[in-house]
C-alpha cells in the first residue's frame, strides 16, 4: 500500500498574470509609471515579465476570453505618502486618498489604490509603526 506524503505544501508565488488589451500600452505603465523592472517581452506575442520584489509579473493579452484574468494585486511599498504623490505626479487617479484600514499597538496598516489602462485594480499597502 502507498504511504501519502505529508510533505507537500505549496510554496512561494512565482507568477502572476495580468490580462491587458494593448500590451505597449501596459509594458509603458508598469514599466515607466509604476517603476517596475521590466524582465523581457516575448517577439511577435503580446506578453511582457516584470520582476516585482521576486515575483514575476506576466502581462498578457489572452488567447480566449475564459483565460481573461480578474486580479486585484495589493503592491508594498516603503511610504505609502511618497508613493502616493510620486504616482499623482506621474498621472495614476487613484481612488482616494491613502487611509488606514487596520490598526494594532505596533503599527497600522495604510492602503491606497487605483487601476492600471485596463481596469485592473491595484493597491499599495504600508506598514507604519504606530508613532512613526
Amino acid at each position: 500500500m502507498a504511504s501519502e506524503s505529508t510533505d507537500f505544501g505549496i510554496g512561494a508565488i512565482g507568477q502572476i498574470h495580468i490580462s491587458v488589451d494593448d500590451i505597449e500600452r501596459a509594458v509603458a505603465f508598469y514599466r515607466d509609471t509604476l517603476g517596475m523592472k521590466l524582465l523581457f517581452e516575448v517577439p511577435g506575442q503580446p506578453m511582457a515579465f516584470f520582476d516585482c520584489g521576486g515575483v514575476r509579473l506576466y502581462l498578457g493579452t489572452p488567447e480566449k476570453p475564459e483565460y481573461r484574468s480578474n486580479p486585484m494585486i495589493y503592491y508594498r511599498v516603503e511610504s505609502i505618502q511618497d508613493a502616493y504623490r510620486t504616482l499623482q505626479s506621474r498621472g495614476v487617479a487613484f481612488s482616494g486618498e491613502p487611509h488606514m484600514v487596520h490598526k494594532t499597538e505596533a503599527s497600522e496598516l495604510w492602503m491606497a489604490g487605483f487601476q492600471d489602462p485596463d481596469g485592473n485594480n491595484v493597491v499599495l499597502m504600508s506598514d507604519v509603526p504606530v508613532g512613526g
